[in-house]
């Protein structure tokens, strides 16, 4: 008995917001890329590579949103939501990947000795671009808390990294126009590429997560448990076990057993199991419910009875 699945306003939603990402990231490429020409700054062409990443990034989410929205087929019994989390996962290796050209830049500008020329214009590029990516990326966060999609959160990870380099790159900047110490510039690319890396890892533990099926972190779980208790206790529902419970993109997947009371019949149980599905659907939006019909029997290991606990609940995973 599975229940409501996303809604269409819910992707376009998030289509646009991608769309978005695509748009900003393309723009701030080619404005970056002059300037690191202009000046010579590794640091602001550091910068362009990490913008790049970006829109690859952005790119992928885009794609994986509209695969992910997609209705299951012969293939894909159980839809295409996984795809937001490899999307997430792509993602992370691209920028773990701009990272690594960051810092061999860097380091081959330390070696070599560096110079940087025309800072002006690279303080007002990189001051700019910091401002867009912060609009963007509270725009793009909003937008990803709303649909639940991990790939949007990705992609605003990405562009909050972004703004985040481009302030250690104005600061290397401003303190190169005021000492004129070009080492600076390559250190700073330096720091940006470990908090690239930062990032980049912490993304790619989230995606792993929903592509191994881990459970719903517990507050989810008791959610599941409460309503059990709440819509099951005057329906003949004695106990639950086999609570199991992952997550795939935006989208929650549930499955219990909930055991009955003798002489329920089959009809009275049905309804009461669209009533849970409906309810954890209500409470956890985006969850996919299926409720499996026992009949009374002994307390199996792992059954928590409604109206008291007997036993460890299984929990999920």
């Amino acid at each position: 008995m599975p229940g409501e699945t996303g809604t269409p306003h819910h992707e376009g939603q998030a289509g646009r917001a991608a769309a978005l990402s695509v748009v900003s990231n393309s723009t701030l490429i080619a404005v970056k890329l002059v300037a690191g020409i202009v000046t010579g700054s590794v640091a602001i062409l550091t910068e362009a590579v990490h913008s790049s990443v970006d829109l690859l990034a952005s790119i992928v989410a885009l794609v994986s949103l509209r695969k992910a929205g997609e209705p299951a087929d012969a293939e894909h019994l159980y839809g295409h939501d996984k795809m937001e989390n490899l999307a997430a996962a792509t993602e992370a290796a691209l920028i773990l990947l701009g990272a690594g050209i960051i810092t061999y830049e860097a380091v081959s500008r330390l070696i070599s000795g560096a110079h940087v020329h025309t800072v002006g214009v690279g303080i007002a590029v990189i001051a700019a671009s910091a401002v867009v990516n912060v609009l963007v990326s509270r725009i793009i966060a909003r937008h990803a808390r709303s649909t639940r999609s991990v790939a949007l959160e990705g992609d605003a990870m990405h562009l909050g990294a972004d703004a985040l380099s481009s302030v250690a790159v104005l600061g290397g900047l401003v303190l190169i126009a005021a000492t004129h110490d070009y080492w600076i510039d390559p250190v700073v690319a330096l720091v940006v590429a470990s908090g690239i890396v930062i990032a980049g890892v912490r993304l790619l533990r989230r995606a792993s997560r929903a592509l191994v099926d881990e459970a719903l972190p517990e507050p989810d779980l008791e959610t599941i448990r409460t309503a059990i208790h709440e819509v099951g206790a005057s329906r003949g529902v004695i106990g639950f076990h086999k609570l199991r419970s992952r997550a795939a993109g935006s989208r929650r997947y549930i499955d219990v057993h909930v055991q009955f009371a003798a002489g329920t019949t089959l009809e009275a149980a049905h309804r009461t199991a669209h009533a849970l599905t409906d309810e954890i659907a209500r409470r956890l939006e985006g969850a996919d419910v299926l409720v499996h019909l026992e009949p009374e029997d002994r307390a199996l290991p792992g059954t928590e009875l409604i109206g008291g606990r007997d036993g460890e609940d299984a929990g999920g995973g």
